[in-house]
């Protein structure tokens, strides 16, 4: 059944099992009438398995590293480990007519495609170019997300709150504010509420944050795993 599933003809199974074609296809009819009686399944193709694989995009700035590509490839695989799909936005290529604000839309609307195809969006919340604040992309990515109905995950490394992270230039009797005078909002969450009450955040890296959607995803939790996942 192996052989057959990739594609092989009789005759090249004759040939590498070192039997005769006629003694083949009568094995070949015999197993049609197991599977037909349903005494025995055959194993998906590969096809059939890469469909009911939920697809996650790796929303993050983990796109602005030195080795961006390499590091995509990286969370990829441990996507394909935990039996998943990664989408990352770096995947597709800018054409090469396109410069300054046209590449730019063109990576927009790239990015915005992924994530309408993508069961589920896995989001790099750590600080980004300041304590205390996410790369906005990201964020954006986030609650596009949300709004498709689409359940999204993030990771952070610290469970440390806002609060916590971002130096506070004064305290008044509202509550402390940052050194450019913004108060700085306090609810005991790590990121800005919008995020914090929108995502299923994990404090850790990629491979904690699969885990746990994996987790879900075999528990059969609504929202994940067979037809709960969203729609593509």
């Amino acid at each position: 059944m192996e052989m057959l599933d990739r594609g092989l003809s009789a005759e090249h199974v004759a040939a590498e099992l070192g039997k005769s074609v006629l003694a083949v296809k009568r094995q070949i009819a015999r197993l049609k009438r197991r599977v037909r009686d349903g005494k025995i399944a055959p194993a998906p193709l590969p096809i059939e398995r890469a469909a009911n694989q939920p697809l996650i995009y790796l929303a993050g700035f983990d796109v602005f590293r030195r080795d961006a590509k390499e590091h995509g490839e990286h969370l990829k695989q441990l996507c394909r480990d935990r039996g998943f799909v990664g989408l990352y936005p770096l995947d597709g290529q800018v054409p090469s007519s396109l410069r300054g604000r046209d590449a730019a839309r063109w990576i927009y609307a790239a990015n915005i495609e992924l994530i309408r195809s993508a069961d589920i969006v896995m989001a790099n919340l750590d600080d980004f170019r300041g304590a205390g604040e996410p790369d906005s992309g990201t964020a954006f990515e986030v609650g596009f997300a949300v709004a498709l109905g689409k359940p999204v995950w993030a990771y952070r490394s610290t469970e440390a709150t806002l609060a916590q992270r971002v130096e506070a230039g004064a305290t008044e009797n509202e509550g402390a504010f940052c050194a450019g005078g913004y108060l700085i909002e306090d609810f005991g969450l790590s990121v800005n509420l919008m995020l914090a009450c929108s995502a299923q955040i994990v404090v850790g890296g990629p491979p904690a944050c699969l885990d746990a959607i994996r987790s879900l995803v075999d528990d059969g939790t609504p929202g994940f795993g067979g037809s709960g996942l969203a729609k593509r």
